[in-house]
């Protein structure tokens, strides 16, 4: 093991892991500040979902197009022009703050600036990582990975919530945008290896709509990924819907410092879950991992909305972001290992573009639903008081915990489902591997 971790395309990559993990800590600060004061300025459910919304919307509409540029440049670059364009839409914030000129409607477009450059980096990321890394170590590198997110999302919210009284909201979105720095400090430092073009691939080349195109043709012909990339989409509208209602539902019978502390038991989990994988490498049988995993997602949000009751919403959201930590791991080496090096960058941004798409219309959908149909029907004489609302209990935020357990359920029955369908059960056996 020592000596694996000792090659020069893995120190490479340990090296860019650092520099991603300090900008992923100060883009979590950012974004936990972010939600409390947009949340407490408006007191609205819809329109806090809107910050998620446009955090997502614009990265997955320019996603197909990135996704060729990334396969024509090289991937440490991209990465360094996504991290300085996500400092340039921190900038904005940063400024409007420090002229007491920011609204909320400022922070619209200061995410859906930095999203389109976000966009850049997880196809590049994950693309570079699979030529860094030897193919047995992927599962170790996709939990390390995971790991630097989760270790951001456990130390995030505790610190930002101490830190909002001594350095305030402005304090910590420099936080971010000084974070940004020791990202492209660690891309500097290294190089990434090209991937060699195969001569089918080399036709392929032309403009980037055929490209783009090339991207999706690729999954298409392809059952098994046709069916995993609807998995996911499924289940990230499911759970997307439910993920931007986590601090309403706390918040409305609890502190901020009571939210942070349930946002650090799902860091917690995730942390966990990605050292296991990073440990372990993962399930032998990835599919398997993906499915069983998926459904565990699914029981811990419906957990978390039977009862305002705050350690029970803590353990949902340790075993929730433990299970998706190892799903997504396990997701992450099947697409590495099913697609061709030198056209990832092509269909990791479709694959992205599909799954985060369908994020936005579940953020736009999930905060009317919430505060116009079921918060009214278990609060008062609402429809649903004198029936669910025995079990769930009524009041602020009870409609919420509804739509928790609703999700939560439908979550489960799609992994059923999928585990059903033979091409999605058998895609490690009967589509094979396309790096050696």
């Amino acid at each position: 093991m020592k000596k694996i971790w000792a090659e020069k395309g893995v120190r490479v990559f340990l090296t860019v892991w650092f520099g991603q993990f300090l900008s992923s800590l100060g883009t979590s600060l950012s974004g936990f500040a972010i939600g409390v004061w947009a949340y407490q300025q408006t007191n609205s459910v819809t329109q806090y979902a809107l910050i998620s919304f446009f955090v997502m919307l614009p990265g997955s509409l320019a996603s197909p197009f990135i996704g060729p540029l990334i396969d024509r440049w090289d991937r440490r670059k991209a990465m360094i022009l996504s991290d300085i364009g996500a400092a340039g839409g921190t900038m904005i914030i940063v400024t409007l703050l420090y002229f007491d000129q920011l609204e909320v409607w400022h922070i619209y477009l200061a995410v859906s600036f930095s999203s389109v450059f976000n966009s850049f980096r997880w196809p590049a990321y994950s693309a570079a990582t699979t030529l860094l890394v030897p193919k047995e170590h992927l599962g170790r590198a996709s939990g390390m990975i995971q790991s630097s997110n989760a270790g951001a999302f456990v130390i995030a919210p505790v610190l930002a919530g101490f830190l909002m009284e001594i350095i305030g909201f402005f304090g910590i979105v420099l936080i971010n945008f000084v974070s940004f720095a020791f990202a492209l400090g660690a891309l500097l430092a290294v190089r990434f290896p090209e991937p060699k073009l195969s001569e089918e691939n080399k036709k392929k080349r032309g403009s980037l709509w055929k490209e783009a195109g090339y991207g999706w043709e690729y999954i298409a012909q392809r059952p098994g990924l046709v069916a995993f990339i609807a998995l996911f989409a499924v289940c990230n509208f499911l759970l997307g819907m439910v993920s931007v209602l986590v601090k309403p539902l706390v918040l409305a019978s609890f502190s901020p410092s009571d939210l942070g502390i349930v946002l650090s038991c799902g860091g917690g989990g995730m942390l966990l879950g990605s050292v296991v994988v990073s440990v372990w490498g993962g399930p032998k049988r990835k599919i398997l991992g993906v499915l069983s995993f998926l459904a565990l997602q699914g029981f811990f949000v419906a957990l978390a909305g039977l009862k305002v009751y705050l350690p029970l919403m803590a353990l949902a959201a340790f075993g929730f972001y433990f299970s998706l930590s190892i799903s997504n791991a396990a997701a992450q080496v099947l697409w590495q290992c099913k697609v061709a090096p030198e056209i990832q960058g092509r269909v990791f941004a479709i694959r992205r573009a599909i799954l985060t798409f369908v994020m936005p219309i579940a953020y736009l959908v999930s905060g009317p639903l919430a505060d116009y149909v079921f918060e009214p029907m278990l609060q008062g004489d609402g429809l649903l008081v004198h029936s669910i609302g025995y079990f769930l209990g009524v009041g602020a935020g009870r409609g919420i915990a509804l739509l928790f357990v609703i999700m939560g359920a439908l979550t489960i029955l799609t992994t059923i489902f999928g585990a059903l369908y033979p091409h999605l059960r058998f895609l490690e056996k009967r589509l094979p591997d396309a790096i050696s």
